[in-house]
């Protein structure tokens, strides 16, 4: 399956350990597409429907939900534990991701 950066994959992210967010849940892949194309591993961001207004966590309207995705839980995956892809953000929501990650690892 061909995986693009900004798209939605559902992952399954067991098993995990403390405050990690668990189950088969939906991710933002943030990987750039040579990473996707070359390695077995892609990097995400879990989804979730329950959360609050943190700078980490841009909210998100995605297949018809307010769901939030939680950049303080950013991971690298095998592309084993993909389950299939949902569908990809809007430009606005990459553009907001984009903004959060530079704030958090960059500046």
């Amino acid at each position: 399956m061909e995986i693009s950066q900004y798209d939605v994959c559902l992952v399954n992210l067991d098993p995990t350990i403390g405050h990690e967010m668990k189950k088969t849940r939906p991710c933002l892949v943030i990987s750039p597409n040579e990473m996707n194309e070359n390695i077995r591993t892609f990097i995400i961001a879990p989804m979730t429907t329950k959360s609050h207004n943190y700078p980490t966590r841009i909210k998100v309207s995605f297949n018809g939900k307010t769901a939030w995705i939680v950049l303080d839980q950013i991971r690298t995956m095998d592309k084993h534990r993909l389950v299939k892809k949902l569908g990809r953000i809007r430009d606005d929501v990459i553009l907001s991701v984009k903004a959060a990650i530079r704030e958090m690892l960059v500046d």
